[in-house]
């Protein structure tokens, strides 16, 4: 079998070697040297495009049924032929699209760079002519959900652990300046089934490089900042606000977010004014129970203001995470009958296709405007119509993204007017949501 033509060196900081071949990375020999420090710009390089034969992923590696599609990509289990350790496979096929290729690739670049006991190590990958081959870390345990229900005793200083680790995990990513941009419970995860297992954070398609601000919007509805529904330049505090979102969940049983209009489509615009406006509750009986100490996190991590928002680093250093500040006291019945109940009904737990939600925007703000006889965008599956730019300081959304999937893209959001903004409340509890759209013509 031919060697695969290498034009770049290796990186010591995996479990098993790596070389990036012009715009991906291959598998197979020995490592070079410890410190060799990782260019960003390596997936560019090469004079030559070569590709590993499929042979080569399968003389390696026995890969089992599909256990999953996901957005992007097919996950496998997958056996190592020669030490039988288990892995996790991603398989992403280039056909899909050139978003599948780039999720592929930006997956690879950013793994490649991280190192962390709570984040899922890449440890090897191929490119074939038709498909991508990623090799992870196999997470056997639970996702926490199931974690929480299995336990006879479960208390806020449970909820502070997974907290600390998913903290670690992030405040390194961004001494890296890297946002992960799509954290929520469905990406955290139980190592093994072990009694004190470690958490790690899985999943980085979306992952992305901080260089400035960024700009594009995308992760999932429920767990997006204000920045990111506001369509303004955001960074790293994205990742914090999800992280208050995961920790007011793990709380309360509830999502911070939610609206329970009869039509879908009031359901996904009020769910974005909700997040615009920083309006959730501490609502009782739920947080009853809850220290203050704890809710003082969940506010100040959810604050409206990315600027003042705590970051990673801070957030570790709080007293409900570093101290003793967590309470003790058993919430197991209170959150696990929210959880079984939201999470069985709940549209923003389920796999929603995005397209049929971008689709019901789109015609509800069509409605809202009086457009009519819009043109069909010939890049929407479908003929869908093209998005309709919002006016004065109301908001028109339209979100894109691949079939099948619970990520969403949002390619059209207005944030409201620099004057609305500036009447808009920060982060806080118990307020009444701001009229952020704008009277139809003839109100």
């Amino acid at each position: 079998m031919e060697t695969p033509h290498l034009l770049f060196e290796e990186y010591p900081n995996l479990g098993t070697p790596f070389h990036f071949i012009e715009g991906c990375v291959v598998a197979g020999h020995s490592l070079a040297r410890a410190g060799a420090a990782m260019p960003f710009g390596c997936l560019t390089l090469g004079e030559k495009k070569d590709y590993n034969n499929p042979s080569e992923v399968t003389d390696k590696y026995d890969l089992g049924q599909i256990v999953k599609s996901e957005e992007f990509c097919e996950i496998f289990r997958a056996k190592d032929r020669n030490t039988l350790k288990m892995y996790t496979c991603k398989k992403f096929h280039k056909k899909d699209g050139r978003k599948v290729r780039k999720a592929a690739k930006n997956e690879i670049m950013i793994l490649k760079m991280v190192k962390h006991h709570n984040i899922l190590q890449l440890v090897d990958a191929f490119e074939t002519k038709k498909e991508y081959f990623l090799f992870l870390e196999l997470a056997t345990g639970r996702e926490v959900f199931d974690w929480i229900l299995d336990q006879g005793y479960y208390s806020e200083r449970d909820t502070s652990n997974v907290m600390r680790q998913v903290l670690e995990a992030v405040a390194y990513l961004h001494s890296l300046k890297i946002v992960h941009r799509n954290l929520k419970l469905e990406n955290l995860v139980y190592f093994n089934r072990l009694k004190h297992s470690k958490i790690v954070i899985s999943d980085f398609q979306l992952a992305k490089l901080e260089n400035g601000l960024i700009k594009d919007p995308c992760g999932t509805p429920e767990y997006l900042a204000p920045e990111v529904v506001g369509r303004q330049r955001y960074g790293r505090p994205v990742d914090c606000w999800a992280i208050g979102v995961i920790m007011y969940i793990l709380l309360s049983g509830n999502p911070p977010f939610y609206d329970d209009a009869d039509e879908d489509d009031d359901r996904d615009k009020n769910l974005f004014l909700k997040i615009l406006s920083g309006d959730y509750e501490f609502d009782s009986p739920y947080w009853d129970d809850i220290s203050d100490s704890a809710k003082n996190l969940v506010a100040s991590l959810m604050e409206v203001d990315q600027d003042q928002r705590l970051t990673a680093q801070e957030a570790i250093a709080h007293e409900w995470i570093s101290g003793n500040a967590a309470s003790d006291k058993n919430i197991k019945d209170g959150v696990c009958a929210q959880i079984e109940k939201n999470f069985a009904k709940a549209k923003w737990k389920k796999a929603v296709r995005v397209t049929t939600l971008m689709k019901r925007l789109r015609a509800s703000e069509q409605g809202d405007s009086g457009a009519s006889g819009a043109a069909a965008d010939p890049n929407t599956p479908g003929g869908a119509p093209a998005p309709v730019a919002a006016s004065g300081d109301g908001v028109a959304a339209s979100i894109k993204a691949a079939p099948d999937t619970q990520t969403a893209t949002i390619s059209a959001l207005s944030p409201p007017s620099a004057a609305r903004q500036d009447e808009q409340p920060q982060a806080r509890c118990n307020g009444d949501v701001p009229q952020m759209l704008p009277p139809r013509k003839g109100d």
